[in-house]
């Protein structure tokens, strides 16, 4: 642990750099109302800080600028989740008060709604179909030979599949696939269903099997969304981090691991290469679980560089989670 002085000198040069992006001298340090000692005295703790780890100088004639180690410092000991403004949390109670439709859709939106208030790239993973109980499933006609398979979820979720069919497969054909496979999936989530009993009827056996399958494929899937990338060129100077992070950002299975493993480990702010993801160590990420009766059914979180406001993103992350499990549960 730092003693006082240290700390207090240490929280300051940090929250600088976040305003300004520029590395912090002992001069402006000392003229901080909670730094009651000398430039020499600041300069001094500032030269300890850098030995120790916390800070680093860029450029020889150049002030502090945090490290890793110290914005981990920050986070761990001197910062707790911020609260969101009156007009941030009214915000937020007005989206998800007026959210209706897909979920799909909402994913979307909350994604946006991060990525204003926090002006950070954000992402959201929302809840695999397999995980949600079916409330019924319809097969529909699209053509002699294509049909969408329409699951209704308990959630309020409606997903649909394409699947193939006989030219044979009439109305009556298609109604009794339909009520069968419904039957089968009523009250159940996929991930625990492996087969729809037989009927008497092999052409209405085929197309229940048929849906099952294409269900199946589309439950597996990860429901992840971006918003506010372009915020990334904002934040970074150099080209090439910006185009490492955008890129990185486009592939959504590191994004899924990225938060699930944050998650997994019971982080809440990963910071630098804590995160484990070489193309983002420039970059922090702060998360929240969404959590549905109990159960982690996905995760929101805002991506910036370390010098992002920790305590709004910890605050914002933490409302928004909680709104969107809220949202989730009614349906």
């Amino acid at each position: 642990m730092l003693d006082d002085r240290k700390t207090a000198i240490l929280s300051a040069v940090i929250q600088e750099y976040i305003a300004t992006a520029q590395p912090v001298g002992s001069t402006h340090i000392a003229a901080a109302r909670n730094i009651q000692v000398s430039s020499a005295t600041v300069r001094s703790e500032m030269s300890h800080l850098e030995s120790e780890g916390f800070l680093v100088q860029p450029h020889t004639s150049a002030g502090r600028i945090p490290t890793d180690k110290g914005y981990r410092y920050y986070v761990d000991h001197l910062t707790t989740p911020g609260r969101l403004d009156k007009a941030a949390t009214r915000q937020v109670g007005d989206f998800f008060s007026a959210a209706h439709g897909r979920l799909e859709e909402m994913l979307h939106q909350t994604s946006n709604l991060l990525a204003e208030l926090t002006n950070n790239a954000a992402v959201v993973v929302g809840p695999k179909a397999e995980a949600i109980p079916i409330r019924r499933v319809q097969i529909v006609s699209l053509s002699s030979t294509m049909a969408t398979v329409v699951a209704v979820f308990a959630n309020g979720t409606v997903e649909n599949v394409s699947i193939e069919i006989d030219e044979l497969d009439d109305d009556v054909c298609l109604a009794t696939a339909s009520a069968h496979l419904s039957a089968g999936l009523s009250g159940s989530v996929l991930s625990a269903v492996t087969q729809i009993s037989p009927t008497s009827d092999a052409s209405v056996d085929r197309l229940t099997q048929a849906g099952l399958q294409g269900l199946l494929q589309l439950g597996a899937g990860d429901q992840v969304f971006t918003g506010g990338v372009s915020a990334v060129a904002d934040a970074f100077d150099a080209v090439e981090v910006v185009r490492s992070v955008l890129h990185t950002l486009e592939q959504q299975f590191v994004v899924v691991s990225l938060v699930s493993d944050i998650v997994g480990r019971g982080m809440s702010v990963a910071i630098g290469l804590e995160h484990g993801v070489e193309p983002l160590s420039a970059c922090s990420v702060v998360v929240a679980p969404v959590v549905v009766d109990g159960e982690h059914l996905g995760s929101v979180g805002v991506l910036g560089p370390t010098r992002m406001n920790y305590p709004q993103a910890l605050a914002t992350v933490e409302v928004v989670s909680e709104q969107l499990g809220h949202r989730i549960e009614e349906g």
